[in-house]
């Protein structure tokens, strides 16, 4: 199990602000499962209008971040040559979101390998605030090279 701080995220998600969305690596088991966090603040950009004077982090935000969690997974389980890979998100299945998320919640997504064929991967994920099941979907992704 490691853990990793957002400067060892960075180096494997392309992302970076104001869309690089996950904090921090609790827990990660190459081939198996992550843990990752992000805090939300009223910083965010989506909130202004998101809604205005009343702040809901959108559902689609919240599964970006999931799939990020799981592409750091993917990226840390790839037996050939990391370099030059990125991860792709190709699909979501089964989305449900059950409970709003503002400001001052941290978002704890974990996602666990359920299938990984070739190049294609799926994935369970599950995204809490402090112990509340929030959302949930099961994300799809593919690896490859840069264009």
């Amino acid at each position: 199990m490691r853990t990793y701080d957002i400067q060892k995220i960075m180096q494997y998600l392309p992302h970076r602000y104001p869309f690089l969305l996950i904090d921090r690596v609790e827990t990660i088991v190459p081939g198996e499962k992550i843990i990752a966090l992000k805090n939300v603040t009223i910083n965010e950009p989506f909130f202004q209008g998101h809604f205005p004077g009343m702040p809901v982090m959108p559902g689609v935000i919240i599964l970006e971040a999931m799939g990020q969690a799981g592409g750091v997974m993917v990226y840390e389980s790839l037996n050939e040559q990391k370099e030059g890979n990125l991860v792709f998100l190709t699909g979501i299945d089964k989305a449900r979101f059950r409970k709003p998320v503002v400001p001052g919640d941290q978002l704890v997504f974990e996602l666990k390998l359920l299938k990984k064929r070739a190049k294609l991967i799926r994935m369970a994920g599950v995204a809490t605030v402090d112990g509340v099941r929030v959302a949930e979907a099961e994300i799809m992704a593919s690896y490859g090279e840069k264009a």
